[in-house]
């Protein structure tokens, strides 16, 4: 009698298997790997992945590479000792007493006395490599990482999450209680309500706590997202194009996934749970944007209307020293460390309310001494025609003495032409001067009078 070649198969172990596939696909479970040792895409269709492919007929060529010996995982081995010496060794560090460098770039601190004169605590010798690294190994910034210390910052943020839910479970729990003592005054049955309750928080509490969860995904070839299980999309659902499938019905745009009508019109209400993109958008603010705008702006300007009557009407609590307790939020200017708003000597305005000719001074008397004393617009009155009589006499003074008197510029005149007379020749030309006054008004006239223009192109003229 003939055996079947194919084994039978339990109906438990087709049910296991289609859990391992489904752990598979959500990254809970590491992916098939095949005969290379490479993960197989556990998205892929088993019609794909089980059939026979022509393996010999690859390119044979092509070096394969050992995936747990590769040149990217080669490093050097940081802080690894080879021998330890006893005693100094000619040509080791002096500092130290390695010899696998030397005492300029010797890592440890400066000795007062080297290792070559005491010959004592001689240090190890390290490890020296020199690795032969490819092209893309040299360039790595995560060669050499060690994933296993990601691990720590991992366990921190699970125990943090752990004690944020602990700390929130607490809270719950002792406000619930405080509520049920509140209300001792009802009767046994709502007591026995009370704690019903009680436990039916706790209840929903933890189930939150599980649907905030977050599942370990496994790095595989097709590993699932990492997220709560339940935010995922469920593929059970019927898809909107597939909910009537008449050409006549409502338009698919694939691109956009969109479908503005409603596939079943003629359908229930109450029973739909889509009635097309057009339900959602001829609502709210995405029915007309431009009248939420508007809405929005309207509600800010009367936002800001009824602040600014509200601010006179915040109650404001003073001190006896006139110093505001409550009340802060309004703007306080501060005070200065000087006299403010004090008129003295009779003033009615401060010291430098007025300014002229770079003087500072009062605005009542326009008087720029400090410690006067005011004599209002009398005293204006009186500065200015002070002001104009002496301009008039400043003004009579410079007209008298514009034109010198005939006779003293007849004698300067003389004097000039006798001195013009004796410095023609240079040789008798003395040494000492003649006078020993300061130049007068009319010798300079006379000066002016005789002297030879030279520019002057009618001087050749009488």
């Amino acid at each position: 009698m003939a055996t079947s070649s194919v084994a039978f198969k339990s109906r438990k172990y087709h049910k296991k298997k289609i859990e391992l596939e489904e752990a598979r696909k959500a990254g809970l479970a590491p992916a098939e790997v095949d005969e290379d040792g490479k993960e197989i895409n556990p998205h892929i269709p088993q019609y794909m992945s089980s059939a026979p492919c022509l393996k010999h007929q690859k390119n044979w060529k092509k070096k394969k590479t050992d995936p747990n010996d590769t040149n990217s995982k080669i490093w050097y081995d940081k802080g690894a000792k080879i021998f330890q010496a006893e005693t100094y060794r000619k040509g080791s560090c002096q500092n130290c007493g390695a010899m696998t460098h030397d005492a300029k770039s010797c890592p440890e601190r400066p000795r007062k006395v080297g290792a070559r004169f005491t010959n004592k605590n001689i240090r190890a010798d390290e490890k020296v490599e020199s690795l032969k690294l490819s092209y893309d190994a040299k360039r790595d910034r995560w060669n050499g990482y060690d994933p296993s210390e990601y691990h720590r910052v991992v366990e921190f943020y699970e125990a943090r999450e752990d004690a944020r839910k602990k700390y929130l479970k607490e809270q719950q729990i002792k406000k619930l209680e405080e509520k049920k003592k509140n209300n001792n005054d009802e009767t046994n049955d709502e007591d026995d309500d009370d704690g019903l309750k009680v436990d039916e928080a706790k209840v929903d509490e933890s189930k939150q706590m599980d649907f905030a969860k977050v599942e370990k995904r496994v790095r595989t070839t097709g590993g699932g997202s990492t997220g709560t299980v339940r935010n995922l999309r469920i593929r059970e659902d019927t898809a909107k194009y597939l909910l009537n499938l008449d050409l006549n019905s409502a338009h698919y745009d694939p691109k956009t996934r969109s479908m503005r009508e409603d596939p079943l019109p003629n359908a229930d209400p109450n029973e739909k749970f889509y009635q097309g993109d057009n339900h959602y958008r001829n609502s709210v603010m995405q029915a007309a944007p431009s009248q939420a705008e508007l809405l929005y702006k309207n509600f800010k300007a009367a936002k800001e209307r009824l602040k600014s009557q509200t601010i006179c009407e915040r109650q404001v609590e003073y001190d006896r020293a006139g110093r505001i307790i409550k009340g802060h939020e309004l703007v306080i200017v501060p005070k200065s460390k000087y006299e403010e708003d004090v008129y003295v000597n009779n003033h009615t305005s401060v010291w430098g309310s007025w300014w002229k000719d770079h003087q500072w001074g009062y605005k009542c008397c326009q008087q720029t001494i400090r410690n006067s004393y005011c004599t209002g617009s009398a005293g204006i009155e009186a500065a200015e025609s002070a002001l104009d009589l002496m301009k008039a006499n400043l003004a009579r003074k410079e007209a008298s003495e514009e034109r010198p008197k005939k006779e003293e510029l007849a004698n300067a005149l003389k004097k000039e032409d006798e001195r013009e007379k004796e410095e023609k020749d240079e040789r008798k030309r003395k040494y000492n001067v003649k006078y020993n006054n300061e130049v007068t008004q009319e010798e300079m006239e006379a000066y002016r009078v005789k002297r030879v223009h030279h520019e002057d192109p009618m001087k050749d003229f009488p």
